[in-house]
């Protein structure tokens, strides 16, 4: 189920984000070839698959979601655009291709990433790509906001730049992790569940919970794959984590006692889901399909 669930979402999104990526100028085609050349190397769209998967969820259409769908992915590609930098994780490969500062340069990657973040934010305030109330749009706007920025993602990345060589103990890896992978992975479930137009407080409640188990287990099956996968499979150089020093699960804990825990978050994630019905099958796919994926 979750193949099919898979290739018809990333058709969906891809369709809504390739108008995105025309250059206005000639002046500026070789910056939005760059820009879509970071977010069509691939990729299996988690983000926007979450997305979708919250808004019907909750009944709401595919269609509604496409919005939100497009500004996390767009944001995940800036960030790992940024990630890649020689000033940050000096990464030459993405997804099994040339990341975007090798195939280009580095001043074009950072202005790529720059316009990639910034379109993220345009694509929820234009309601002809997200036509949904005001409302809903800034609280859209919001979430995304603080999710990408110093309280999430960006955060994260800074408190992983600096563990580089340190033991941190679990509750503090958590931290990282939960701001660095989990936040934008929430704020892609709560943006779709806004676009739906049904999201009261107590769903909205019981969809945070279940994002904040898969966000936390997407990232303790990432330092598992980074041990046991190859760079083939991977997409991306295999061991790097360990190659500089970073802090991962299947260090503090052991590789058993990681996986045991991925499995155990993946079971939150199902059990915060027991007050939905069969309409949030995808999103219980999702939450076995991430702990079980091998790239």
């Amino acid at each position: 189920m979750i193949a099919a669930y898979q290739a018809r979402c990333q058709k969906q999104v891809d369709a809504a984000l390739e108008p995105l990526f025309t250059a206005p100028h000639a002046e500026l085609e070789r910056l939005y070839a760059a820009m879509r050349y970071s977010v069509f190397n691939g990729g299996k769209r988690v983000r926007p698959l979450l997305a979708y998967a919250a808004c019907e969820a909750l009944g709401g259409a595919p269609v509604q979601a496409d919005g939100a769908a497009c500004a996390v992915e767009l944001i995940h590609a800036y960030s790992l655009v940024h990630d890649d930098l020689p000033a940050m994780d000096d990464d030459d490969l993405r997804r099994g291709q040339p990341t975007t500062h090798i195939a280009f340069d580095e001043a074009t990657a950072i202005l790529a990433g720059d316009g990639l973040q910034s379109m993220a934010f345009d694509v929820l305030a234009n309601t002809r790509h997200n036509p949904h109330s005001a409302e809903i749009r800034l609280s859209m706007f919001q979430a995304l906001a603080l999710a990408a920025g110093p309280a999430g993602m960006v955060g994260g990345q800074a408190i992983d730049l600096g563990s580089v060589g340190q033991q941190l103990q679990q509750p503090a890896l958590e931290v990282m992790h939960r701001h660095k992978t989990g936040a934008l992975i929430e704020a892609a479930v709560r943006l779709g569940a806004l676009a739906s137009g049904r999201a009261d407080e107590q769903a909205l409640a019981a969809l945070s919970t279940y994002a904040r188990a898969v966000g936390l287990a997407f990232q303790v099956q990432d330092d598992i794959l980074d041990v046991e996968s190859d760079t083939a499979t991977l997409g991306k150089t295999q061991g790097k984590d360990q190659a500089n020093d970073k802090p991962t699960y299947p260090a503090l804990l052991g590789m058993a006692a990681a996986k045991a825990y991925a499995l155990e978050l993946r079971d939150q994630a199902l059990q915060a889901l027991q007050p939905f019905d069969e309409a949030a099958e995808p999103l219980r796919e999702l939450a076995r399909y991430i702990v079980e994926r091998r790239n």
